[in-house]
This record gives structure tokens, sequence and C-alpha cells, in this order.
């Protein structure tokens, strides 16, 4: 039995009434239904642990398909037809406020629930029992603009009554949940349109709703969070490994070798040679010859075709904790990896990305019209991935060997679209919630070789892709 204060005890009396008429409503408002459960579904991987404050009647919790799933509420007549109708998830009557779980989740969800809550901070404080540094907060509330209709539809019985404590809007929610040590990695407004009409909903919600303006008049709001670092972890924790894709790079492979900065606890260089026509890959086996008792060096040649073909092999064959890419033409300098390590092993980022468009670059290192495609091609993305991402072609990026496995776990939602691997690592770096850091460094000119970059061959794929990841991010059903 758990002992409420006397406002929430009206909240749980109100909702405990209602509770036999959850599935009338849920019938009746079906179409905001599917849209939540579909932006949790696309958030949540399937067979996560997961658990969901103020779950109801257990749909949404449902609808994920956890391999463990909890939900929790005030109302036992919710939770008791939530038993009734998922006997695989376990339900607790608790107060969010007060939270006596004794357990880690992968994702927790506060879904239109905030409103219910007598002390916010507090609950938000409760929540650190129950996460790691990889467990993802995920927040959907309503847009205080729609109150007066949501209150329309509530004297007509055409939504559930409420009986709110508060309503927050998007920056009360980030305060509180900074002040309690959480951090915010996204966030978000989608659902313009809540009244179904075959063909116009679908328009509304999947395009218009997305639009500058637009979204600011969309119904449901998200916030997406993780625990904030509090101190700084040893730098000398985790191992490194070094990705080099070489294609038509053999004057480069040394200077590579001896200007590798040491990492970590330990640092493996992998060289993925690509078909070269100037024999990379003789200068690769040589060079590594020469430094073997020197560097932990690695090297294969590549099967497939393209840039992210190379970089998967070289994942598949790294022992390291943190995998990096460093391009062979050496135009990201080798000594500024440790930048991305540092990011990433004192955990401020979780998919560290370098930008070449901060410092002044060397002459000839980028030409104009590359300079001013990567800006069109970072507001772009910017704007589908809702994290700010400057320099989305600078080739140099990082992760864990721990969230890389779980980016191929999802890999199938995208499937195998990317000649590059840029693109397949910061989208399925977007779709897991990772933390976005971008490091700013200095762009070199290439002193060997040929750019093997084609500006507009690879110019247009990298249009198309902006209009796949519209689809598959930012205009999800």
């Amino acid at each position: 039995m758990i002992v409420l204060s006397e406002r929430k005890q009206k909240v749980k009396e109100s909702i405990d009434k209602i509770a036999s008429k959850r599935k009338r409503y849920l019938r009746q408002n079906f179409f905001y239904y599917k849209n939540l459960k579909r932006f949790f579904q696309f958030s949540i991987p399937e067979n996560s642990s997961v658990l969901e404050i103020g779950c109801g009647t257990g749909d949404i919790l449902n609808s994920i398909k956890p391999y463990r799933g909890v939900g929790i509420d005030l109302s036992e007549e919710m939770l008791k037809i939530a038993r009734n109708k998922y006997p695989a998830l376990d339900f607790f009557q608790m107060d969010a406020e007060n939270i006596t779980l004794n357990e880690k989740f992968d994702y927790i969800i506060i879904s239109d629930t905030l409103g219910y809550f007598e002390d916010i901070q507090k609950a938000f404080k409760e929540l650190r029992k129950l996460t790691t540094p990889q467990t993802r907060i995920i927040i959907t509330y309503h847009n205080f603009l729609w109150q007066p209709l949501l209150s329309i539809g509530q004297a007509f019985h055409l939504k559930m009554p409420q009986k709110r404590l508060n309503w927050l809007n998007k920056t009360d929610i980030k305060g509180l949940l900074e002040l309690e040590g959480f951090e915010i990695i996204k966030t978000g407004k989608r659902f313009l349109f809540p009244i179904y009409i075959p063909i116009l909903s679908w328009f509304l919600n999947k395009y218009i709703a997305y639009l500058p303006f637009f979204n600011s008049l969309c119904l449901t709001g998200s916030i997406i969070a993780k625990e904030k670092v509090s101190e700084e972890q040893d730098n000398e924790l985790y191992s490194v490994s070094v990705i080099i894709p070489a294609r038509n790079e053999k004057g480069n492979i040394e200077d590579a070798i001896l200007r590798m900065p040491k990492m970590g606890k330990h640092t493996e260089i992998i060289f993925v040679e690509g078909n070269s026509t100037d024999d990379t890959y003789d200068e690769i086996v040589k060079i590594s010859e020469k430094y073997k008792n020197q560097y932990d060096i690695k090297y294969t040649k590549q099967e497939g075709k393209g840039k992210g073909d190379a970089v998967r092999k070289g994942f598949t064959m790294a022992m390291g904790d943190i995998l990096m890419i460093l391009d062979a033409d050496l135009t990201v300098p080798p000594e500024d990896l440790p930048k991305f390590y540092n990011a990433i092993a004192t955990g401020n980022g979780e998919y560290i990305n370098g930008t070449r468009l901060v410092y002044p670059m060397e002459k000839e290192a980028m030409r104009a019209l590359n300079l001013a495609g990567n800006k069109f091609f970072s507001v772009m993305f910017t704007w589908v991935l809702g994290q700010r991402l400057k320099d989305t072609l600078c080739g140099t990026k990082v992760l864990t060997k721990y969230n890389y496995e779980k980016l191929i776990a999802n890999r199938k939602y995208f499937g195998d679209f990317d000649p590059f691997g840029d693109f397949d690592l910061i989208f399925g770096s977007a779709k897991l919630n990772l933390k976005i850091v971008e490091v700013p460094i200095r762009y070199r000119a290439r002193k060997y070789g040929d750019t093997n970059i084609s500006r507009f061959k690879h110019g247009w794929l990298l249009l198309k892709m902006v209009f796949y990841s519209m689809n598959k991010i930012k205009f999800i059903k």
C-alpha cells in the first residue's frame, strides 16, 4: 500500500474511476495513440529493458516488444487491466516520486504523465536509481497551445479526462532534468493533425508537421535525455582501434604510423587496402614489418568497394573498446586523435564527429564548391537528425565498440545504403539516441595522391541520402 498526499490521492481516485473506460478512449483516439506508439517503436530497439512511468493499461509498453518490460502507475485499477492484457510484462503500483525498484533499464518512458506529478524535480531525482550512462529517458508531453482544444475534447468526452497538477513546457522540463543531473540529447515536436482523414492526415503529419512554423504548432513534444557526466573518468581506461581505409595512398602509409599517438591503455592500427593501383598494399606490408616492434599494426585487403565497406571490414577486425576512423590522406592530422579519445573516454559524447569548418584551412585543402556542399549538407542533416552536425563529411568519426554493435543490430532499419560509411554511422547513432559531439580539427591539404571523391557523382549520392534520411528519420509515420 503506497502512501499518497491528498492531492495525489485525488489524482489516483480520478484515474481509478475511468480505468474501465480506458479502452473506449483508446479506440476513439486510435490515430493519436498509433502515432505515439510509432514514435516509441522508432526510438527504442526491440528486446530492450524498458520501464514506463505512468503506464496506464500497458499498451505503449507492450507495443515496444521489450525483453524486460516494467510499468508503474498510481492507479491499481489501471494496473489490473494491464496485468490481464499483458501477463509477460510486470506492473507495480508505485509513486514516481518514491520509486522502490532495484534495477537498471535501457530506456525509461514518461509519456503524457508529467502533469500528474506533484513534485517533478523529485521524480527526476528518483530516476537516478534506475539509470546508467547508457540509459535513455524519453519524455512526451502536450504542447500548451493545445490546452483549449484538449479541454473541449474532455468536456465532450472525446478525450480521456485528466486531473492535472501542472502543465510544463519544453524549457521547464529541460531545466528540471538538468537540475537533477541529466543532459538533453534531442528535442522535437510531432503530430499536427490528430483527426483521422485518409490521405490528408497522413500527408499533414508525415511531411507538413516537420516544416518550420508548422512544427511549433504540433500537439506532441518530446525530450530525450541521459545522465550528465559529473566527473572526469580515467583516460587510460580504454583501448583504441584506429581504422585507416587506404586506396592509392602509398606515400602516406609510413607517416600515418609514425604520427599516430598512443591513446588509452593500448592503440592498434588497422589498414584496410581498397584495390589500389599504386602498390599501396605492398607498402602497408613493408611498413608494418618495419615498425612491428613499436606499433600494433594489422592489415587486410578489401573484397568489396567503397569506403563504407572498408570501414565495416576494419571494425570487424578491431579489438579496441573505442573505434576510430582516420582517412589515409592525413588531411585530418593523426595528432588530433587524442581530442576524440578524450571526448568519448570522459563521457562527454557518445558519437564523436570531426569538423573541418571551424578553423581556417590550408590553401587547396577544400575547394569552394566542396565547402559550399558541406555547409548545405550540414544544415540539412542537423534538421533531419535533431542534433547539431556542422560537418557531416569529415572522415574522422569515433564511437565505442559497444555502441557500434548496437548499431549493427539495428542496421536493418536503414539497410545497406551508404558507400561512404559515414552516414551509416551517423544515422545509426542518431536512431540509437547517442549524444553527438563535434571536435574541431585543422584540415590540411593532402601531400600525396589525388582525392578519391568525385564532387558531382558523390554530391548527387549525398543529396539522395538527405531525402532517404528524411523518410527514415524525420518523416516517420
